[in-house]
């Protein structure tokens, strides 16, 4: 029996089709699965007979929850370079569809995290199925919220992004499409007419209009706007608990939620995430994702990555050992140093080419 590829290829009339194709791992992106798309993509930008390009995932329960971490750690650990080239190619393939000369159509339909985010977020158009549950966990296992995180969290309503940094809070369909995070909403059972639509002739948004409906709810985040600029806005993690811990009234214990859910999280990381929401704001996509190349470069040398995957995923006691284990022991110049420029820092040139 033959291994099933990990990206499918498939042509619907005008539409050029990838499907994320690890459903038995929740479509966890690999260095295959990353090099793939990202020839494909290129092989598309200059074939005259594919009008946009739709990216897709087989299974109902994920679109894709990410990297596959189980891979990294290891390559991590043993100090395998496939780590750093991990990272460098699919930083590439986010910058690449941020830059995408043809429509890019993401259909997301159940989890879609980190590295998944990365690529569907950056699409030009970006469909959320009732199943959506979109975050960015990072901080959770000692990571950073990467894949253009940088760029597009501070770009969401008010402190939205933020929120999202710190805490790793799930959204589903409403609150995505109210904050910008998907372009347009739909039943999970016409993803599939959908698609084939889109395949035929007629205009693309049109297309899109016909099969999109407002989400069933209201979307809690806008209720919640105001406690977020009040507790989120700090300059300091420290300070959004303090804040947090200070709110009072109808929101005292959603605050408090949110600041027990920060308090598990990596010190390290949640310092990084912040310093990235207040750089990546005043900064242009690319130095958003040269930052994080630097940033990352070093999270893969450090301790928090490798004991927070071993406490979610390996062992899954849920019981990280922090180091620094508080937020005052994190050293600022240690968080300076995630940010300093590289010796070899990211090439985002010739972004449609892709090595073999």
């Amino acid at each position: 029996m033959t291994d099933e590829p990990e990206i499918l290829v498939e042509k619907n009339g005008r539409a050029g089709v990838i499907v994320l194709n690890r459903p038995k791992a929740l479509n966890a992106l690999t260095r295959t699965m990353v090099h793939e798309m990202h020839r494909q993509l290129i092989e598309w930008a200059d074939d005259a007979s594919i009008e946009l390009v739709i990216v897709r995932a087989a299974g109902e329960k994920a679109f894709c929850a990410g990297g596959d971490i189980r891979q990294l750690h290891d390559w991590g650990r043993a100090g395998d370079p496939a780590i750093r080239a991990f990272y460098h190619e699919e930083y590439r393939l986010n910058t690449y569809i941020k830059t995408y000369p043809k429509p890019y159509v993401a259909l997301i339909d159940g989890i879609v995290m980190g590295g998944g985010v990365g690529v569907s977020i950056h699409g030009s158009r970006r469909i959320a199925g009732d199943r959506i549950m979109f975050a960015m966990p990072e901080t959770g296992i000692g990571l950073f919220p990467d894949v253009g995180g940088t760029y597009f969290l501070p770009r969401l309503p008010g402190r939205t992004g933020t929120w999202l940094a710190l805490t790793g809070a799930r959204l589903g369909q409403a609150d995505a499409v109210w904050c910008g995070l998907a372009t347009h909403a739909i039943s999970s059972d016409r993803v599939d007419d959908l698609a084939q639509a889109l395949g035929e002739d007629g205009g693309i948004d049109a297309t899109i209009g016909r099969f999109s409906k407002p989400p069933a709810e209201d979307a809690p985040l806008a209720s919640l706007q105001d406690v977020i600029e009040r507790c989120f806005s700090a300059a300091t993690v420290e300070e959004i608990l303090e804040r947090l811990d200070a709110e009072r009234g109808g929101h005292a214990d959603w605050a408090a939620k949110q600041a027990a859910t920060i308090r598990t999280k990596s010190p390290t990381s949640l310092k990084i995430a912040l310093r990235q929401m207040q750089e990546g704001a005043k900064a242009d996509f690319e130095e958003c994702m040269r930052i994080e190349y630097r940033i990352v470069n070093r999270v893969i040398t450090g301790h928090e990555f490798f004991e927070g995957v071993r406490a979610v995923i390996i062992d899954k006691d849920g019981e990280p050992k922090w180091a620094p284990a508080s937020l005052p022991e994190v050293d600022e110049a240690d968080v300076d140093a995630y940010f300093a420029p590289l010796p070899d820092e990211l090439d985002l040139s010739a972004l449609d080419s892709v090595s073999s």
